[in-house]
């Protein structure tokens, strides 16, 4: 009961961490809801992968869940805190609560099933060490691109625009809603070409709307943040279930990596960014993002899709595309 447990540690953290005066009390709650997000990622990585059978558009729709979520984070923070303060902090454990009670039906109807291939609804194999080192070294590339964009759009947006925080806003909104469609998109192209080839072609895809978004003038800057945002996330879910299929022994652990990398690398690397607008401008911060893309590109140029035997009944894909 590994995903209601940590769905709730999660939720917890951050109910409480608006209750405390105390600067280190407060740090010892985003630190539980830290573990709590940590704890979860593989185990539903892990179970999503049971429920699709090998699916890449139902891998796609877990991660677009993901997103939404992401997305509307700080839209229900926004309004707990705006009608009561910090000491509303406590109502955002109710989505945590909804979320643990709804994932209890789903681990008992994925429990061990006579017959079945593996739990992830492939064959045994051996792992492959090497590829998964090179495709996760991609994703630390895509995490710093994604996180570089997110944290400083806003205000590039309203620097480049000339414009109030409306502007800033709309390119947040419109980099969220692209990793939606990006999400959806990379499953569907994935049920028709491999995983690798697809991420391929969205990376390169991605090197020039990042482009764009550092020096397109006017507001083509949201044209090409849209395009940015979905080309990141086009290899999202592709990855989380490449890495699986590098990892077939450890499943757990190459979904925990390959999701927290995301978030953690990315944010590893935004005080850089900071620190080099600070010494020049924001648009030379942002140009090295350029390059993240293209480096996440060689690393799948050295990729290959791994050779999987899926049994007839576990390939949705097969039947749909």
């Amino acid at each position: 009961m590994v995903l209601p447990v940590s769905t709730v540690l999660g939720g917890l953290g951050i109910a409480l961490s608006g209750l405390s005066r105390s600067y280190p009390v407060t740090l010892l709650f985003v630190a539980i809801a830290g573990l709590g997000v940590a704890a979860y990622h593989p185990e539903s990585a892990r179970l999503a992968r049971m429920a699709s059978e090998g699916s890449h558009r139902s891998m796609a729709w877990f991660s677009t869940g993901g997103n939404i979520g992401f997305a509307l984070a700080p839209l229900l923070v926004g309004v707990a805190v705006g009608a009561g303060g910090l000491a509303w902090t406590p109502v955002l454990l109710v989505p945590a609560l909804v979320g643990a009670v709804i994932s209890v039906p789903v681990i008992r109807a994925l429990g061990p099933r006579p017959g079945h291939a593996t739990q992830q609804g492939v064959t045994r194999r051996e792992d492959d060490v090497r590829s998964f080192i090179k495709m996760t070294v991609a994703v630390v590339f895509r995490s710093i691109a994604f996180i570089g964009l997110s944290t400083f759009i806003a205000l590039y947006a309203q620097q480049r625009m000339g414009a109030g925080p409306a502007a800033g806003t709309a390119a947040l909104f419109i980099l969220y809603l692209g990793g939606i469609v990006g999400s959806v998109l990379g499953g569907s192209l994935a049920s028709r070409w491999d995983r690798v080839r697809v991420s391929r072609w969205s990376y390169l895809v991605t090197a020039i709307a990042i482009a764009g978004v550092v020096w397109a003038p006017g507001p083509a800057i949201y044209l090409f943040v849209a395009m940015a945002s979905a080309g990141l996330y086009v290899p999202f879910s592709l990855q989380v279930t490449l890495a699986q299929d590098y990892l077939p022994s450890r499943v757990g652990t190459a979904s925990g990596i390959t999701l927290g990398l995301t978030v953690s690398i990315g944010g590893l690397a935004s005080p850089i960014l900071g620190v080099r607008a600070d010494a020049t401008t924001l648009q030379a911060a942002l140009a090295p993002l350029t390059l993240m893309p293209i480096f996440s590109w060689l690393m799948f140029r050295l990729l290959r899709e791994p050779s999987i035997k899926v049994p007839a009944k576990a390939r949705p894909d097969a039947a749909n595309g």
